[in-house]
């Protein structure tokens, strides 16, 4: 058996997860972007804190962050637990996409800026969700 052939699989899951990285990444940019085009306003205001306006430098940290995280979560259960790592992931990144939408609900925001800013939330799950684990074999 030729190196080649050893090396395949593990680089082109290696490309695959990378490319849901900078999917995910993009379009959090892409939505959010839309959204200032369309004159959402992004000033976010949590109880008791100043406002805050999310640019698109914090979407880009928080998506490329977040899909990391969503990754290496991965990878840890598919070293670990690897019969169980595809089922157990992809209901842990819907929980934790859910979990990641509350917020939204007591901050003080335009309805534009949740609106925008719960897609981008969404955004990160679909990529990873649809792109990260092995397909099925």
């Amino acid at each position: 058996m030729s190196a080649a052939a050893v090396t395949t699989p593990t680089t082109s899951t290696l490309r695959r997860r990378a490319l849901a990285v900078g999917i995910a990444v993009v379009a959090c940019l892409a939505i959010w972007s839309i959204g200032a085009l369309a004159g959402v306003d992004y000033a976010v205001e949590s109880p008791g804190q100043p406002a805050t306006v999310i640019g698109a430098g914090a979407i880009f940290v928080v998506a490329l962050g977040a899909a990391l995280l969503g990754w290496a979560s991965l990878a840890l259960l598919e070293r670990f637990a690897p019969r169980v790592a595809r089922p157990v992931w992809i209901s842990l990144a819907v929980a934790v996409t859910l979990l990641s939408l509350v917020p939204l609900i007591g901050v003080e925001a335009t309805g534009g800026a949740k609106l925008t800013l719960g897609a981008t939330h969404v955004a990160v799950a679909v990529a990873l969700i649809a792109l990260l684990p092995r397909p099925r074999r």
